[in-house]
């Protein structure tokens, strides 16, 4: 089987999988494994793919992800008659049900249902540590100039609610809200994640909207993207990771 990849978190389920060797194209922004994609040629980016190559490459199958890619590159490859795989989980438990088809898709199901189960489990743990903890107020922040932040629709909401958090913007008619310095202030999170991706947000910016808002610097935090937005085989650490903000934020108010 020859695999495309046209989603960074996709590529790194590839490879856990153990389809990696399969791989004949990814995208520039797929760096996980670092050294098994080293190897594999790049064919454009998420949004800006070379399907013209992709084409020349004849995959067998195509994995895409509906928020990360295009629909009408999907359009082009299927019209050329390519198998292609799309996903969008928002959910810890769509999270679990992509894994296990893309493992039927590779032949893989055995090592996808191990994935897919360990997601279930560390979910429920963490659910259930969270129903007798204090909720901590949460802002998720993703972009700057704008400013935008998350809503209850999307799959960074999901790991951190379950953990115990309350996204302050949950209730935003858009997915990616965007929004000014006092009506953050206003909502007043507990926590305001700055996430290192899809803008890569560092500590300059924590000073920035301290500033701006007049919150306290405590309350800001820089979260790592990939274990926040990434969804696969990545999944079960970053089910962790996000309890373990939501835990650091209730110890440093004294919950």
């Amino acid at each position: 089987m020859q695999i495309v990849s046209l989603c960074p978190s996709l590529t790194e389920l590839v490879f856990e999988l153990g389809r990696g060797p399969d791989l004949v194209g990814v995208t520039r922004w797929c760096v996980h494994p670092a050294d098994g994609v080293a190897a594999i040629e790049k064919v454009g980016g998420t949004k800006d793919p070379d399907i013209a190559r992709i084409l020349e490459l004849e995959p067998d199958l195509v994995l895409m992800n509906r928020e990360e890619n295009r629909i009408e590159d999907g359009e082009r490859l299927e019209a050329a008659g390519v198998r292609c795989h799309a996903s969008m989980p928002r959910t810890i438990d769509e999270t679990a049900t992509m894994v296990r088809s893309i493992a039927i898709e590779l032949d893989r199901v055995e090592r996808g249902e191990e994935i897919a189960t360990e997601i279930e489990d560390r979910a429920a743990r963490v659910r259930g540590e969270a129903a007798h903890r204090q909720p901590v107020r949460f802002a998720y922040l993703i972009w700057r100039k704008p400013w935008m932040t998350a809503n209850a629709d999307t799959f960074a909401h999901a790991l951190l609610s379950q953990a115990g958090g309350v996204n302050v913007f949950a209730d935003s008619s858009e997915r990616y809200p965007e929004f000014e310095g006092q009506e953050l202030a206003a909502r007043n999170p507990d926590l305001v994640l700055l996430c290192t991706e899809p803008f890569p947000f560092a500590d300059k910016h924590i000073e920035e909207l301290a500033e701006l808002t007049g919150l306290a610097r405590e309350r800001f935090r820089i979260a790592d993207g990939e274990y926040l937005s990434w969804h696969g085989s990545r999944t079960p650490d970053g089910i962790d990771y996000a309890a373990g903000l939501i835990d650091a934020a209730r110890l440093a108010a004294g919950h």
